[in-house]
C-alpha cells in the first residue's frame, strides 16, 4: 500500500510540472526565507513524506502569494485546485502529501482522484490514457472562491491562504475590449510565495521610410518623414505574439490601419495584392515566409471622432483562417508578423507642421480561458507622420511695391544632378507664386517673364531643409529652413501661413536712354557749346602763336 501510494505521489508530482508548464509558476521558499519564480529555478518535492517529516502545519492560514510586476485594472481570483497535509522535512524543504482536490473547484471528469488524474497528466507522449492540460481544465468546475483582489501598480498581495495549489486567473468580463489579457496560472503554496505576472499581450509598431530625392539617400524604418504630393511612400507594420500563445486553440489577429485625409492607398485585387504579410520565425528579418493568401484586405471611411483624420479611409487586414493564426502551423510565441505597403501622398496633404498622420492597432485574443476564443483585446495605436511642405514667393519693385506680370517655375535636383519640374506659372495679374507640397532637397527657382521695363534676375538654387522627430509616440516638426545657395534672397518660416517657407522676389528698374526734350538734350547742348567754345580758343590760340613767330 505504502508503494503504491509513493507511486502516485510520484506521478501527482509529474503532472504538476506539466501543469505548471501552461503558465507562470512559482515556487516557495521557506517561510521568511525569500522566494523563486518561473520554472527554469527548480522544483520542490510534492508527494508522500517517509520518515524524515518533522512536523504538520496544514491549518495555517497565514500564507500570502505575492504577484510582482502588476499593473491596475485587473480583478484576480485564487481558487485552490489541490489541497494536502503540509509538512516539513528535516532538510527544510516543504511538501504536500494526502492530496485531494482543493475546496474552490468540483471535479467533472471520469477519474475519482487526485491522484488518478495526476497519473494520466504524468504519462508519456502517445500513452492511450495520458490526459491534456486543456482536458483537465475543460473538466474543473471553479466553485469557490478563495481569495479576490483588485490588482495595484507593482506588486499585488494575495493574503490568507492555506496550503495548497492555486488557479490564479482574471474574473470573467473583466479584459474584454482592453489593451491587456486574462492571466491563468497554476502556483504552489507552501509558504510565503512570491510570483511575476509576465506580460502576455502582443504588441504592435508601425515604421514609415524618408528618401531625400536630391541625394539619393533612404532613411532607416522611423517615426517621421518628408515627401513630395504624388510621392509614393513606404510603411511597414510588426506585429508580435503574447508569450502564453501555446495556451490558446484559436486566435484571432486584425491590423487596424487608420490614414488620414492626405495619404491614398491603393486597393488590392484578385490579381494583385496592395500589401505583403510576412512571417519571420527568427530573432531577424531574414528567410521571411510569405503568408499574404491568409489575410483578407477591407477598406472603409473614417467616421471616428478624431478630426485629424476626418476624411480618411481605415485599412483592415485580418487573419482569415478558421482557427486564426492557429492555422498557421510555423507562427510560435517568438514569431514576427510584418506587413509592407506603399501609400501615395495627395493633394489634400496638410502642410507643414501639421502634417498627415497614420496610425495603427492590433486586435487580439485575449482569453486563454473558457474554450479559448471569444473575448479580443486591443493594443494601444502607434502613430506615425510624413510632412510636407509650401514654399511661397512674394513678387516686388525695388521699393518692396509688389509687382504684377512675372511668371516662375520651380525645379527639383534628381541624385543624377538633372532638374525635374515641380510647377510653372504663366505671366499674369499674379503678384504671390506658391509651391505646395514639396519634400526636402535641392530646387531651383527660375523667372521665365520678366515685368516690362525690370531687369530678369539670375535663377535661385536653394534647398529645404526639415527635422521631425525620427523616434516618438507622436512625431513634430521641428524645424524648417530654405538655405539659398546662389542668388540673393532669403526664405523665412512663416508659421501664420500653413507653416511656409516665404521669399521676396525683387525686380529692379532697367537702365533707360534719355528722350527727345528731356534733360539729357539739353545737357547735350550744353556739351556741345562747349566743344565749339574750346574748338575757337584752341584756334584763336593757333593763329595767334604763327603771328608771333612771323615777327
Amino acid at each position: 500500500m505504502k508503494k503504491q501510494i509513493t507511486k502516485h505521489f510520484m506521478a501527482f508530482f509529474l503532472s504538476l510540472v506539466m501543469i505548471m508548464a501552461m503558465g507562470l509558476t512559482a515556487f516557495a521558499d521557506e517561510e521568511g526565507t525569500g522566494s523563486t519564480t518561473g520554472s527554469e529555478t527548480g522544483t520542490q518535492t510534492v508527494g508522500a513524506t517517509t520518515g524524515t517529516s518533522t512536523s504538520n502545519t496544514n491549518q495555517s492560514m497565514d500564507y500570502t502569494l505575492t504577484l510582482t510586476g502588476t499593473t491596475t485594472g485587473h480583478t484576480y481570483e485564487a481558487y485552490q485546485i489541490f489541497a494536502g497535509d503540509l509538512y516539513t522535512k528535516a532538510d527544510g524543504t516543504k511538501v504536500l502529501s494526502n492530496v485531494q482536490w482543493g475546496n474552490g473547484v468540483s471535479y467533472t471528469g471520469a477519474e475519482n482522484s487526485a491522484a488518478d488524474v495526476a497519473a494520466k497528466l504524468s504519462a508519456p507522449e502517445g500513452d492511450s490514457n495520458k490526459m491534456e492540460l486543456d482536458q483537465l481544465l475543460n473538466d474543473l468546475t471553479l466553485t469557490t472562491v478563495a481569495k479576490t483582489v483588485e490588482s495595484a501598480e507593482g506588486n499585488t498581495v494575495i493574503d490568507s491562504l492555506a496550503a495548497g495549489y492555486y488557479l490564479v486567473k482574471d474574473k470573467d468580463d473583466t479584459q474584454k475590449d482592453t489593451s491587456d489579457a486574462y492571466t491563468k496560472f497554476i502556483v504552489q503554496v507552501v509558504g510565503n510565495t512570491s510570483v511575476e505576472v509576465k506580460s502576455d499581450v502582443p504588441t504592435v509598431e508601425k515604421k514609415v521610410k524618408d528618401t531625400n530625392d536630391s541625394k539619393d539617400e533612404t532613411s532607416d524604418w522611423q517615426d517621421s518623414a518628408d515627401a513630395d504630393i504624388n510621392d509614393q511612400v513606404e510603411y511597414k507594420i510588426t506585429g508580435t505574439l503574447p508569450n502564453n500563445y501555446e495556451d490558446y486553440t484559436k486566435y484571432s489577429y486584425v491590423f487596424t490601419d487608420t490614414m488620414s485625409k492626405g495619404l491614398t492607398y491603393t486597393a488590392s485585387t484578385d490579381g494583385k495584392k496592395s500589401f505583403k504579410v510576412t512571417l519571420y520565425t527568427g530573432d531577424d528579418d531574414k528567410d521571411g515566409i510569405n503568408i499574404t493568401d491568409h489575410f483578407t484586405e477591407m477598406i472603409a471611411d473614417y467616421r471616428g471622432p478624431d478630426p485629424g483624420y476626418t476624411g480618411g479611409k481605415v485599412i483592415t487586414w485580418t487573419e482569415k483562417d478558421n482557427n486564426g493564426l492557429k492555422d498557421i502551423e510555423q507562427i510560435t510565441k517568438n514569431s514576427k508578423i510584418v506587413i509592407t505597403y506603399n501609400a501615395t501622398l495627395n493633394n489634400d496633404a496638410k502642410i507643414g507642421a501639421a502634417g498627415n498622420p497614420n496610425k495603427v492597432d492590433l486586435t487580439f485574443s485575449n482569453n486563454p480561458n473558457n474554450g479559448h476564443e471569444g473575448e479580443t483585446g486591443k493594443t494601444p495605436e502607434d502613430k506615425n507622420i510624413v510632412f510636407t511642405y509650401k514654399t511661397i514667393v512674394n513678387k516686388v519693385d525695388q521699393d518692396q511695391k509688389p509687382l504684377a506680370g512675372a511668371a516662375f517655375k520651380l525645379e527639383k535636383k534628381q541624385s543624377d544632378g538633372k532638374y525635374t519640374l515641380v510647377k510653372e506659372f504663366t505671366a499674369g495679374e499674379d503678384k504671390k507664386f506658391e509651391f505646395t507640397g514639396l519634400d526636402d532637397g535641392e530646387y531651383k527657382l527660375t523667372e521665365t517673364t520678366t515685368p516690362a521695363g525690370y531687369n530678369t534676375i539670375d535663377p535661385i538654387v536653394f534647398t529645404i531643409s526639415a527635422t521631425h522627430d525620427g523616434t516618438s509616440d507622436d512625431p513634430k516638426l521641428t524645424e524648417l529652413s530654405g538655405n539659398v545657395t546662389n542668388g540673393v534672397v532669403t526664405f523665412t518660416r512663416d508659421t501664420n501661413n500653413e507653416d511656409s517657407l516665404t521669399t521676396d522676389i525683387v525686380n529692379k528698374n532697367g537702365s533707360t536712354l534719355p528722350s527727345t526734350g528731356g534733360r539729357g538734350t539739353t545737357m547735350i547742348y550744353i556739351i556741345g557749346a562747349a566743344l565749339v567754345i574750346t574748338a575757337g580758343v584752341v584756334l584763336v590760340m593757333r593763329k595767334k602763336m604763327s603771328s608771333d613767330k612771323e615777327a
